[in-house]
This record gives structure tokens, C-alpha cells and sequence, in this order.
């Protein structure tokens, strides 16, 4: 059996151990968003799920070569706008080009920080990018999870790392 003096003073050297940081070791988890509906028009959420007052949307798009690289053929040109969002917020979202059955062609993230401001207070802005298959682009999606903010992994740093993290940007063939 163990001595009484040893059993009493192990709560003090977990209190010791949690306060230098090595209880981290056990407590360090790292969590992923699940991935909101995608639409052309969407309420930002956070990473637990909270709508943050902004609205982004896809105002148009269409296809064409793309004034710098015409050779390389037509690619994805569109327009977006966010509602509620300011440049110092920096809210993102991951916009995609689909198929007619909502089969993600490439995506790529989005940012109101590099979009213009609008007489009306909105900031909108534009983006071209290349998908393999230009031809089956059906629609421009956009996801409604905000990628402002990745935060450091575990694996980065286990002491301060750790805690919900958004979605990843869908990939090519993922079903929207």
C-alpha cells in the first residue's frame, strides 16, 4: 500500500502539474466546424455555429479567358458581395463553381477585406479561377462557414494549439 504522507500530497502535484502547462498534454484537442449549406446567398457563421450579422452572395458570374492568360481558355469570372462585413473583420468564405448536381468543380476562398466598399455600405468585389472542366460549371456557390480564422492545431503547438477550427475548403468532386 502507499504510504498516507504520498496519497496526500498527490492532488498538489496535479494542481502543479495543470498549472505548468503539462496537464496540456492531456487536454489538447482540436475540433472541425461542420460544413454549413452552401448557396448563393448565406448567413456567415462562426465555428460554433453563430451567425455573425453578415451576408455574402454571389451577385453574378459567367465564364471567359481571362484578360491576363486569354490562351489558357475560358475560366470562372464572379462577383460577390458581403452585407454587414467590413474590411477590418476580415470575414471569408469559400465560393465554388459547381456542376448541375452541386459536384464542387473548385473552390477557393474569398475575403471581404479585398472587396470595395458600395455607396450602400456593402463590399463587393470579383475573382476569376480556373476549373478543369469549364464547360460543367452549372452555378457559384458559397459555403457559409467563415475562414477568417484557422487558429494554431495541436500538432503546431500543443500548450496553446487546439479548439474548433472552420471546415476545410470543399475539394474537387465533393458533393455541395
Amino acid at each position: 500500500m502507499f504510504p498516507a504522507r504520498l496519497l496526500a500530497c498527490a492532488p498538489l502535484a496535479l494542481v502543479i502539474l495543470a498549472l505548468s502547462g503539462c496537464s496540456s498534454l492531456w487536454g489538447c484537442t482540436d475540433t472541425t466546424a461542420e460544413r454549413g449549406e452552401a448557396g448563393v446567398k448565406v448567413q456567415v457563421v462562426d465555428t460554433e455555429g453563430q451567425l455573425l450579422g453578415v451576408t455574402a452572395e454571389v451577385v453574378d458570374w459567367h465564364l471567359e479567358p481571362h484578360p491576363q492568360v486569354p490562351a489558357e481558355g475560358d475560366q470562372v469570372n464572379f462577383r460577390f458581395r458581403f452585407d454587414g462585413a467590413d474590411e477590418h473583420s476580415g470575414r471569408a468564405v469559400d465560393a465554388c463553381a459547381v456542376d448541375k448536381k452541386r459536384v464542387a468543380l473548385g473552390c477557393q476562398t474569398i475575403y471581404s477585406s479585398t472587396a470595395r466598399h458600395q455607396p450602400d455600405g456593402a463590399l463587393t468585389g470579383d475573382d476569376w479561377f480556373a476549373v478543369e472542366h469549364p464547360e460543367q460549371v452549372a452555378e457559384m456557390l458559397l459555403i457559409p462557414n467563415d475562414q477568417s480564422y484557422h487558429g494554431r492545431t495541436c500538432e503546431q503547438d500543443i500548450k496553446d494549439g487546439g479548439g474548433m477550427h472552420p471546415p476545410e475548403t470543399p475539394r474537387r468532386g465533393e458533393q455541395l
